[in-house]
Formats: C-alpha cells, sequence, structure tokens
C-alpha cells in the first residue's frame, strides 16, 4: 500500500487537530509504516479507508490506537538526573517549608510506561521520606498507560538504577524487575491529551510538573495552548521542568526561568 500525498495531508491534519502533534513532510515515511500497520490491523484495503474510519464516531478504541501509533514513547528510569536533583535540594524544600502537613502534588505530564513519575516516587521515598506526596501521570496513550500500571520493567528501563535502589525497591521476576507496592502507590494514572482544555481543567493546584522532551513534538499554536494549560493547572508560584534541550523562550513570558546547577526550571508567576 502506499499513502497517497493528498490522503497524508489529511492524516495528518486530523492527528494535529485531535491531539496537537504534527507531522512534517519529511516524516510522511513514519506515518505510512505506523499507520500502516494500523491498516493491516483492522483488515482495510487502504489508507482512505482508515481515515474513514478514524473520523468515524463508531470507530471504538481506534483513535487511542492511532494515538499509540504516531507518540514516541522513549524513557527509562533516573533520565536526566541533575533535575530530579534541583527538585530535591532546590524545590521541594520551598514547596513544603511553610506547609505543616508536608503534602505536595507533582504531575508527570506525558508520562510513557510510568518511568519518570515511578523515579519521582522513588526518589521522594527515599530522600524525603517525611513527605505526603501525591503523583499523577498522564499520556495520550492507552497502551503505556495500561504497561505503566503493571510497573514491570526490563534491562533498558532499569539500566540506570542504583544497584542499592534495585535491590530495596525492585523484585526480580525473572525476566524482568517489578517495582515495589510501596513506590507505586503515591501515582495515579490517568488518559489526558494535553490540548484537551476540558481534561486539562480537571487538574489544578498542582506544586511541580514534569513535560519533559514533548513540546518537541508540537508546532508553535499547540505549543503556546499546552504551556498555556499546564500554566493554569500549576499552584501560584508552581514549577515546570521541560527537556534539558527544550526551551519556552519563544513560547510564553508567563513563567520566570530559574537556573539551579545550570538546571533551567520554569516558574509560574
Amino acid at each position: 500500500m502506499i499513502l497517497q500525498d493528498g490522503t497524508f495531508r489529511q492524516l495528518r491534519d486530523f492527528i494535529y487537530e485531535k491531539c496537537g502533534i504534527y507531522v512534517p513532510d519529511t516524516k510522511k515515511y513514519l506515518l505510512e509504516k505506523k499507520i500502516g500497520a494500523r491498516v493491516q490491523a483492522r483488515n482495510l484495503g487502504s489508507f482512505e479507508d482508515y481515515l474513514v474510519l478514524a473520523r468515524s464516531p463508531q470507530s471504538g478504541d481506534e483513535l487511542s490506537k492511532l494515538f499509540d501509533a504516531v507518540t514516541t514513547n522513549e524513557t527509562y528510569f533516573f533520565r536526566e538526573t541533575q533535575q530530579f536533583d534541583v527538585l530535591l535540594d532546590n524545590i521541594v524544600p520551598t514547596v513544603v517549608e511553610k506547609r505543616p502537613s508536608k503534602d505536595i502534588k507533582i504531575w508527570s505530564a506525558a508520562c510513557s510506561s510510568g518511568e519518570e513519575p515511578y523515579t519521582l516516587s522513588l526518589l521522594l521515598a527515599d530522600k524525603k521520606p517525611g513527605l505526603r506526596p501525591e503523583i499523577l501521570a498522564s499520556d495520550i496513550s492507552e497502551e503505556v498507560l495500561a504497561s505503566a500500571r503493571k510497573a514491570v520493567f526490563g534491562s533498558y528501563s532499569i539500566r540506570n538504577v542504583p544497584p542499592a535502589y534495585l535491590q530495596k525497591y525492585f523484585k526480580d521476576v525473572g525476566w524482568a524487575m517489578e517495582l515495589s507496592s510501596t513506590i507505586r502507590a503515591p501515582v495515579k494514572f490517568l488518559n489526558i491529551n494535553l490540548i484537551d482544555d476540558k481534561k486539562i481543567r480537571t487538574i489544578r493546584d498542582v506544586d511541580v510538573i514534569f513535560c519533559r522532551n514533548v513540546l518537541i513534538y508540537f508546532d508553535d499554536k499547540a505549543k503556546q495552548k499546552v504551556v498555556s494549560n499546564l500554566y493554569d493547572s500549576l499552584r501560584p508560584g508552581g514549577y515546570l521542568f521541560i527537556g534539558s534541550s527544550e526551551s519556552l523562550h519563544n513560547v510564553t513570558r508567563a513563567f520566570r526561568p530559574l537556573t539551579y546547577n545550570k538546571v533551567v526550571v520554569y516558574q509560574k508567576v
């Protein structure tokens, strides 16, 4: 099957409309490969037939499958560890110093298969045992959320986990490692589209948001919408972490950039 240019543009526009992810012309071959697999899985005859299905109100869970096909789920424990150091050493003390309950609310937006929120939970349990964290973890892909809830990880995901943490918080299940229920307990997984205003409005009063290596998949208009939604979810003075190679410089001036040990964190003004 060949993905014709006209059909590619229609599929691209439909994906952009639904989730804000923009697929450039140079990535047409990737869309052809990934959606081609869905065409075959649904026993359809063409990409045009698939577009009709995806647009149909009777498509069932196909929209979720489409999101699964076009999202990238590269993640692992302790990714960009300097940011976690800044969270523990600089941000958490500031957030909880005047809070008698010692609670903290963190949102891992676009959490993929769970390594980021579980890293947060593990570090807070180990380094800040007096805290009562609430960790929200969201993604647009139901497939990776299902994997995250199982909390069973292969060697690639845990390759950066220090041996002491592996021994303390993981259990060998033969082919992989299962995370302990203690670390899993504070994490709540949600299916959320970052450009869905209605769903984003259900998340409020967040102290810290991690939305790392996500904005690169959006064009400027969608970036502004996503960042605006994240801004609204934060408490006054709350903090936003994005990927170390990303910047809000041309996206918004609603955040104040702060630098700790060469790590940039954005604070809600």
